[in-house]
Protein backbone atom coordinates (compact mmCIF):
# COMPACT_ATOMS: atom_id res chain seq x y z
CA UNK A 1 0.00 0.00 0.00
CA UNK A 2 1.28 3.47 -0.81
CA UNK A 3 0.49 7.14 -0.42
CA UNK A 4 1.15 10.05 -2.74
CA UNK A 5 1.11 13.81 -2.19
CA UNK A 6 -0.25 16.18 -4.81
CA UNK A 7 1.45 19.29 -3.45
CA UNK A 8 0.15 22.40 -5.20
CA UNK A 9 1.37 25.96 -4.71
CA UNK A 10 1.08 28.97 -7.04
CA UNK A 11 -0.69 26.91 -9.73
CA UNK A 12 2.20 24.41 -9.87
CA UNK A 13 2.48 20.84 -8.64
CA UNK A 14 5.62 19.39 -7.04
CA UNK A 15 7.03 16.43 -8.96
CA UNK A 16 9.95 14.15 -8.07
CA UNK A 17 12.19 12.22 -10.42
CA UNK A 18 12.71 8.71 -9.10
CA UNK A 19 16.34 7.88 -8.38
CA UNK A 20 15.81 4.14 -7.87
CA UNK A 21 13.67 1.27 -9.05
CA UNK A 22 10.87 0.85 -9.66
CA UNK A 23 10.51 3.62 -12.26
CA UNK A 24 14.03 5.07 -12.03
CA UNK A 25 14.16 8.23 -14.17
CA UNK A 26 10.39 8.65 -14.25
CA UNK A 27 8.63 11.64 -12.68
CA UNK A 28 5.91 11.07 -10.13
CA UNK A 29 4.26 12.47 -7.05
CA UNK A 30 6.21 12.41 -3.79
CA UNK A 31 5.20 9.41 -1.74
CA UNK A 32 5.87 5.80 -1.06
CA UNK A 33 5.10 2.67 0.89
CA UNK A 34 3.08 2.69 4.11
CA UNK A 35 4.99 0.83 6.80
CA UNK A 36 3.23 -1.89 8.80
CA UNK A 37 1.20 -0.28 11.58
CA UNK A 38 1.68 3.24 10.20
CA UNK A 39 -1.34 5.50 9.70
CA UNK A 40 -1.85 6.68 6.11
CA UNK A 41 -1.48 10.37 6.93
CA UNK A 42 1.61 9.69 9.05
CA UNK A 43 3.15 7.80 6.13
CA UNK A 44 2.34 10.66 3.77
CA UNK A 45 4.01 13.25 6.01
CA UNK A 46 7.08 10.99 6.45
CA UNK A 47 7.46 10.21 2.75
CA UNK A 48 7.09 13.86 1.68
CA UNK A 49 9.64 14.97 4.29
CA UNK A 50 12.08 12.18 3.29
CA UNK A 51 11.86 12.84 -0.47
CA UNK A 52 11.46 16.62 -0.62
CA UNK A 53 12.33 18.14 2.77
CA UNK A 54 8.89 19.76 2.95
CA UNK A 55 6.23 19.68 5.64
CA UNK A 56 2.68 19.65 4.26
CA UNK A 57 -0.89 20.16 5.32
CA UNK A 58 -3.34 17.59 3.93
CA UNK A 59 -6.36 19.26 2.34
CA UNK A 60 -8.32 16.41 0.75
CA UNK A 61 -8.20 12.76 -0.34
CA UNK A 62 -8.22 12.88 -4.15
CA UNK A 63 -8.01 9.31 -5.44
CA UNK A 64 -7.59 5.66 -4.54
CA UNK A 65 -6.37 3.42 -7.35
CA UNK A 66 -4.40 0.32 -8.20
CA UNK A 67 -1.21 0.18 -10.22
CA UNK A 68 0.00 -3.21 -11.45
CA UNK A 69 3.44 -3.09 -13.07
CA UNK A 70 4.62 -6.04 -15.16
CA UNK A 71 8.17 -7.36 -15.36
CA UNK A 72 10.00 -7.82 -18.67
CA UNK A 73 8.11 -11.09 -19.29
CA UNK A 74 4.75 -9.39 -18.76
CA UNK A 75 4.03 -10.99 -15.38
CA UNK A 76 2.95 -8.74 -12.47
CA UNK A 77 6.06 -7.63 -10.56
CA UNK A 78 4.57 -4.82 -8.44
CA UNK A 79 0.96 -4.36 -7.32
CA UNK A 80 0.28 -1.13 -5.47
CA UNK A 81 -2.87 0.30 -3.98
CA UNK A 82 -2.27 4.04 -3.84
CA UNK A 83 -4.03 6.83 -1.97
CA UNK A 84 -3.30 10.30 -3.30
CA UNK A 85 -3.88 13.36 -1.13
CA UNK A 86 -4.03 17.03 -2.11
CA UNK A 87 -1.57 18.98 0.07
CA UNK A 88 -0.06 22.40 0.47
CA UNK A 89 3.43 23.12 1.75
CA UNK A 90 3.61 24.64 5.24
CA UNK A 91 7.32 24.42 6.06
CA UNK A 92 10.66 22.79 5.45
CA UNK A 93 13.30 23.39 2.79
CA UNK A 94 12.77 21.93 -0.68
CA UNK A 95 15.44 19.55 -1.97
CA UNK A 96 15.66 16.10 -3.53
CA UNK A 97 16.51 13.42 -0.99
CA UNK A 98 16.02 9.72 -0.21
CA UNK A 99 15.06 7.99 -3.48
CA UNK A 100 14.25 11.21 -5.39
CA UNK A 101 17.03 12.40 -7.71
CA UNK A 102 15.34 15.71 -8.62
CA UNK A 103 12.37 17.82 -7.55
CA UNK A 104 10.57 20.41 -9.69
CA UNK A 105 7.53 22.65 -9.53
CA UNK A 106 5.57 22.03 -12.76
CA UNK A 107 2.53 23.74 -14.24
CA UNK A 108 -0.40 21.53 -15.15
CA UNK A 109 0.32 22.04 -18.86
CA UNK A 110 4.04 21.34 -18.28
CA UNK A 111 3.33 17.77 -17.17
CA UNK A 112 3.14 16.67 -20.82
CA UNK A 113 6.91 17.26 -21.17
CA UNK A 114 7.77 14.80 -18.37
CA UNK A 115 8.26 11.04 -18.52
CA UNK A 116 5.39 10.34 -16.16
CA UNK A 117 3.39 7.30 -15.09
CA UNK A 118 0.01 6.59 -16.64
CA UNK A 119 -2.85 7.95 -14.58
CA UNK A 120 -0.76 10.55 -12.76
CA UNK A 121 -1.77 13.55 -14.94
CA UNK A 122 -5.46 12.68 -14.46
CA UNK A 123 -5.23 12.57 -10.67
CA UNK A 124 -3.29 15.87 -10.69
CA UNK A 125 -6.00 17.41 -12.89
CA UNK A 126 -8.60 16.19 -10.39
CA UNK A 127 -6.71 17.94 -7.57
CA UNK A 128 -6.49 21.21 -9.54
CA UNK A 129 -10.22 20.99 -10.23
CA UNK A 130 -10.99 20.43 -6.53
CA UNK A 131 -8.94 23.53 -5.69
CA UNK A 132 -10.79 25.62 -8.30
CA UNK A 133 -14.15 24.50 -6.91
CA UNK A 134 -13.19 24.95 -3.24
CA UNK A 135 -11.13 28.14 -3.22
Amino acid sequence: MGVGAIIIENQRVLMVERGGEPLKGWWSLPGGVVETGELLETALHREVREETGLEVEILNMVEVFERIMPDSAGKPEYHYILMDYLCRPVGGTLGAADDASKVAWVTESGLAALKITEGTPAVIAKAFEWLRENS
